[in-house]
This record gives C-alpha cells, sequence and structure tokens, in this order.
C-alpha cells in the first residue's frame, strides 16, 4: 500500500507529523481522527527506507515464524475469543509472552492496526509472509459471522493436519538424504586425499594401470588441480537454481517438475491435493464465497503449478460451468474423487465430500511414505555398490598385478 506524510495538530493543539501507511488519503485521515488528532495536510510520499542499524542487522539472523508459532498462536486465540477476552487485549497479551521476536512485532504491529479502526482481517492482511490468504479470509468470515472463536478452532485444526502431512514426508525422505550427502562426502575425500596416495605408489613401479586405476587417477588430478573453480562453480549454480526458483517463472516450472519426479512427483501430487481438499471443505464449511474459496486456497497448497490449475476451476466456474467439470479439465483428480465432487454438487455437501478427497488423499500419501524406504533401498544399496567395486578394481587390480610381478 502506499505512504502519506501528513501534518496535524493533536488534541492539545500541538503540530504533529509523521508517515502512515494506508489504501486512500481519507483511510489516512479516519486514522488521525481515531487516534484524537486533526489533520492539515497529507501527501503521498515514498515508503521511508530503514537504515542498517545494529537491531536491523540482528533481524535479518532471526527465526522465521513458524507453523507450529500458528497453531498455537490460533488455539489461544481461539481460547481467548471464547472467553470474551477483547481482541486487541488479547494479542497484546500473546505479543508479550510469545518466544518469536519476529511474531511479537508482528502481533504489536496487528494490535496497533486495531488501534486505528481496522478489522482484525484487513489488519492480518498486512502480513501475507505470515498469514495465508486462507487463513484471513477464514478470519474475514468470522467476523463477519460473529463466530470469530469458531474461525480460529478450524484454522488451528488446519495447520496442525498440514504439519502432520509435512512432518510425514520430511520423516520419510531423512534417511536417503543423509544417505546422499554421506556418499558425496566420501567421493570428496576419496578423490583428494585417498586416490593421490595410491597413484604416488603405483607411479613408484611405473607399470601399465587398468582402465579403472586411470580413471580414478584422472579424477583425482583433476579435482586437486581445479578444486577452487569445481566449488565456484558449484556455489554459481547453486546461487542462479536458487535465484531461478524465486522468480514467479521459475517457482511455477520448479513445483511443476517436482510432481513428474519418479515415486516422488506422485507423492507430493497427493499430498498438495489432499492439502486443497481439506482447505477448500473447510472454506466452504466456514462460508466463504465459492470464487474467493478458491482463490484463496489455489494460494495456500504451496504449489504455483497446482495453483494455477485451482484458478482455471474458479475461472470456469465464473463462466458457469459446474465444480465436478471445471475440475475434470485440471487433469489433477482422480476418476473417482470426481465422482465424489458430482455426489457432493447433487446433494449440496461439497464441503463434506472434499473432507472425503482430503482423507482419501492422506491415507494414499501415508501408505506410500511407508513404502517409500523400501523403494528408495535397493537403488541406494546399487548405487552404493557400484562406487565400491569401481574403487575396488581402481585400487586392487593394480596392487594385484604388482605382487604377482613381485612374485615372478
Amino acid at each position: 500500500m502506499p505512504h502519506f506524510r501528513y501534518k496535524a495538530r493533536s488534541a492539545r493543539g500541538e503540530a504533529v507529523e509523521g508517515v502512515l501507511e494506508a489504501a486512500s488519503v481519507d483511510a489516512v485521515a479516519n486514522q488521525l481522527f481515531n487516534t484524537g488528532i486533526t489533520p492539515i495536510d497529507i501527501q503521498e510520499t515514498r515508503a521511508p527506507r530503514a537504515r542498517p542499524t545494529g537491531e536491523t542487522w540482528s533481524r535479518l539472523f532471526e527465526r522465521r515464524v513458524t507453523l507450529v508459532d500458528l497453531i498455537v498462536f490460533s488455539r489461544q486465540m481461539y481460547t481467548l475469543s471464547r472467553a470474551g477476552i477483547p481482541i486487541i487485549r488479547a494479542i497484546n497479551g500473546l505479543a508479550d509472552s510469545t518466544r518469536s521476536e519476529r511474531f511479537a512485532r508482528v502481533l504489536r504491529r496487528i494490535s496497533e492496526s486495531l488501534e486505528s479502526g481496522r478489522s482484525l482481517a484487513e489488519s492480518l492482511r498486512q502480513h501475507p509472509e505470515v498469514f495465508s490468504n486462507l487463513y484471513v479470509a477464514i478470519i474475514q468470515v468470522g467476523e463477519n459471522s460473529g463466530r470469530l472463536d469458531e474461525g480460529f478452532l478450524q484454522m488451528a485444526r488446519h495447520l496442525e493436519t498440514d504439519k502432520e502431512t509435512r512432518d510425514r514426508v520430511k520423516t520419510a525422505l531423512r534417511y536417503p538424504t543423509m544417505v546422499l550427502v554421506a556418499i558425496v562426502a566420501a567421493i570428496a575425500i576419496i578423490n583428494v586425499w585417498v586416490i593421490p596416495r595410491f597413484a604416488s605408489v603405483f607411479d613408484a613401479f611405473d607399470a601399465e594401470l587398468p582402465w579403472a586405476t586411470r580413471l580414478l587417477i584422472g579424477v583425482s588430478d583433476f579435482s586437486v588441480a581445479y578444486w577452487p573453480h569445481i566449488l565456484a562453480l558449484l556455489i554459481a549454480a547453486a546461487g542462479g537454481v536458487y535465484w531461478y526458483v524465486r522468480t514467479d517463472k521459475g517457482r511455477y516450472n520448479w513445483d511443476k517438475y517436482k510432481l513428474r519426479i519418479p515415486r516422488f512427483g506422485d507423492i507430493i501430487l497427493r499430498a498438495t491435493l489432499a492439502r486443497f481438499a481439506r482447505s477448500f471443505a473447510m472454506s466452504m464449511r466456514s462460508g466463504v464465497p465459492l470464487i474467493q474459496a478458491l482463490t484463496a486456497v489455489s494460494r495456500a497448497v504451496d504449489n504455483e503449478f497446482v495453483g494455477s490449475r485451482i484458478l482455471m476451476m474458479r475461472n470456469g466456474i465464473e463462466r458457469g460451468e459446474s465444480l465436478t467439470r471445471t475440475a475434470a479439465t485440471t487433469n489433477l483428480f482422480t476418476p473417482l474423487v470426481l465422482q465424489m465432487l458430482a455426489v457432493g454438487e447433487e446433494t449440496g455437501q461439497v464441503d463434506e465430500m472434499m473432507e472425503e478427497v482430503a482423507g482419501f488423499y492422506e491415507r494414499e500419501v501415508d501408505y506410500d511414505l511407508k513404502q517409500l524406504s523400501s523403494y528408495i533401498e535397493p537403488i541406494l544399496i546399487v548405487g552404493i555398490g557400484v562406487m565400491v567395486l569401481i574403487l575396488a578394481l581402481g585400487v586392487f587390480l593394480p596392487m594385484w598385478d604388482l605382487a604377482q610381478a613381485a612374485r615372478g
């Protein structure tokens, strides 16, 4: 939003000036009037640039707001709202008790926004790095319907389910990741330190070396001679990939490519669709309009490719097509899921059917994750076996030949 510089008079007649962020000049004037300040002049200006103080640099290394922080916040806000505690008082209390400095700072800004007369949903919307569009939409419906406590409870349950799915995926990938890191570290150590020692021994005998040994020595010599260039190239490649993925096109292409990875892509797709189905069911049950629900959910699935397909559903519904027909055109859902959607539209129970879809996908993801280790272990064993075989051929074959020559 734009920033506005204002000049005003306080209730005591003192001159006051500053900069506020708001949607328009009228919004700035309303904020000032609500705080007892009479505006004299309001002009749009550029956003103030923060100077890199010691506090600014320390914020760069602060722990980001995690899913656990949001779950705890939602649960606490549900309890406090249900107990009748005023929203501003509740948020200030949570800002003082949270362990995350960044989250505490966000909560204080939300409290200031509430004090200036904005709604809770509008205050949360100012911090998209913490509160997703889906979160804001559910809270907005809760505010409008007078059931804010239920909105926080639904978000807490949704975030808990989402965290369980993410944790299961991380647990399944932890073992193969550690093995791959160990293999890369072993190859680096062998290339830089171990093989050069064997090469000096072989050079002393001036004998004909097998192809495997020549290959290992050649790779080792190249690694030792050009390791700074290799390291710089790897860092540059990692930085380039990181920068590309952060762009809109790069994020879309990466999210699309992830879904095509053998075995892993199917699990990621099913987990994403489970998140979509549960989020959509919660939005429909809360009374969020269909178009707004699909827009919010498309940004909450954490996958740009799947999100674009959900937006295709929204566009089809805007043209007057049915939910089932638009879902079929995305080529994301199985025939069983499409049939359940059709039943939900006919009976007016789309939210319940989407809950069933979410449960269906989550059970499949859970089963696939349990089978993932049995799928990965043979591949890792074969890879390690090939590496050991090459090393054995390269190191021990010439030693065997030298031993035979010495006996002869």
